[in-house]
């Protein structure tokens, strides 16, 4: 992914909290970038604040800044619930409005949670909303291929 425009961008994406990668959106990454994955991995091998709801943002080039963000439980549905948690979400979202904000910086995104996670569209875009868009950050929503 190459997000598009002027200045500093975040990219953020959703991770699972049991230290797996390697499937769905993170695959682009890691052909782009290896320091997501190595960050996320020694961050989930440390336990030092790996949880539900916290994010990781890693510099990749001057102007780029991953945000890991810890917004899925484990990797499958558990009693027909799917593994995004929407609280998370928006906890992990209003922590990269906070970064983005001190940063002049805007948001990309693929449609996140909603492939693996099995999270709904209408509802992460209202957390989007709730917590980007209203303190005015632009954020740029891609769908890939």
């Amino acid at each position: 992914m190459s997000p598009v425009g002027e200045g500093d961008k975040i990219i953020t994406h959703i991770c699972n909290d049991i230290g797996g990668w390697g499937a769905g959106f993170v695959l682009s990454l890691s052909k782009k970038w290896t320091k997501p994955q190595e960050a996320y991995m020694e961050w989930f091998r440390s336990k030092d604040g790996f949880a539900l709801g916290e994010v990781q943002f890693v510099k990749v080039q001057n102007d780029i800044v991953v945000a890991n963000m810890i917004a899925q439980r484990n990797i499958r549905p558990s009693n027909g619930v799917p593994p995004i948690r929407y609280d998370a979400l928006e906890i992990c979202l209003a922590k990269t409005a906070d970064f983005a904000l001190e940063n002049s910086s805007s948001v990309h995104m693929p449609r996140i949670g909603c492939g693996l996670a099995g999270g709904e569209w209408e509802k992460v875009e209202n957390v989007i909303r709730q917590t980007l868009l209203k303190v005015g950050i632009s954020v740029f929503v891609y769908d890939l291929r």
